[in-house]
């Protein structure tokens, strides 16, 4: 398969590459990912069976939205390819500083982004995926009936076939309808954002791993607090360049739930207590 990378870098940048060093990273994916590189050129690849294929077309899709909507530094996609067996997506290599990072800036970039709304409804022009699940993105007018629908009871429904039930998904989809119900203008969301998927470099906020749709900025905001909240830098940028409306802190366990939901589908395990934690604090 190596030798297949090798060709569809080459065709891809119009000259000849061969790695001279391959190097495994780090992933809390499936996804098995690479940086490989010779003496001119270096690269991310990642690597899945066929299956992802499709997946990763949907992420280099969303790299290059951002690329176009946002002020953050993205990767390019470089090319994507398959064996009879596997597949793999290859990106720019942003090498990374982390003695340089800029959370103020971070925060008044992902403001920007948000404050374009260019989209007058709710969800996406394809579904895509996030932590390697489908997530829907049919059109809505109503942003509360996409979030409740498209997102949580999608989740529940998951976890539902594997025969895990955390509440009556009905119920709780209409519980949840009036709670997120509040003047919204749908923005670009990063869909994923998160201190894992953000870094710097050449002196930008960098994002990977987007999984977009147009919807409540308030989501990105959320899920940035939950695993592992940024610096107050950030905060303070954002809320300067795009203040967030008070009511933020009776939806951000809802929003939060969402991400615990895929978790939950994805890892199971302790994720699974804290998505049935998180609804009991959402019903009270």
């Amino acid at each position: 398969m190596w030798n297949l990378v090798n060709q569809y870098i080459s065709e891809a940048i119009h000259d000849n590459f061969e790695f001279t060093r391959k190097t495994q990273l780090p992933s809390n994916h499936k996804s098995k990912n690479y940086q490989i590189e010779n003496d001119r050129h270096r690269f991310l690849v990642k690597v899945d069976h066929i299956s992802a294929l499709e997946r990763y077309e949907c992420e280099a899709d969303n790299h290059a939205l951002l690329t176009r909507d946002s002020d953050f530094l993205v990767a390019d996609p470089i090319t994507i390819g398959s064996s009879l067996e596997y597949c793999f997506s290859v990106y720019e290599w942003l090498p990374s500083q982390p003695d340089k990072e800029d959370w103020y800036l971070c925060g008044q970039t992902l403001a920007k982004m948000h404050s374009r709304h260019e989209q007058e409804m709710f969800g996406f022009e394809q579904d895509n995926y996030i932590l390697g699940l489908v997530q829907p993105n049919q059109w809505h007018k109503k942003w509360s009936v996409f979030f409740a629908e498209e997102r949580i009871a999608w989740q529940l429904q998951l976890l539902h076939e594997k025969g895990i039930e955390l509440i009556e998904i009905d119920y709780f989809v209409e519980y949840i309808k009036p709670l997120v119900n509040h003047p919204v203008q749908p923005s670009l969301l990063h869909g994923f954002f998160w201190r894992g998927n953000i870094a710097f470099s050449n002196d930008k906020p960098s994002v990977y791993c987007p999984a977009c749709y147009y919807g409540d900025r308030e989501v990105d905001i959320a899920n940035s607090e939950l695993f592992a909240q940024l610096p107050d830098a950030f905060y303070a940028g954002y809320e300067e360049a795009y203040p967030i409306d008070k009511g933020y802190q009776q939806r951000k366990p809802i929003y939060q739930l969402y991400s615990l939901l895929c978790h939950a589908n994805v890892f199971a395990g302790d994720y699974l207590t804290q998505s049935k934690q998180q609804i009991e604090l959402i019903l009270k």
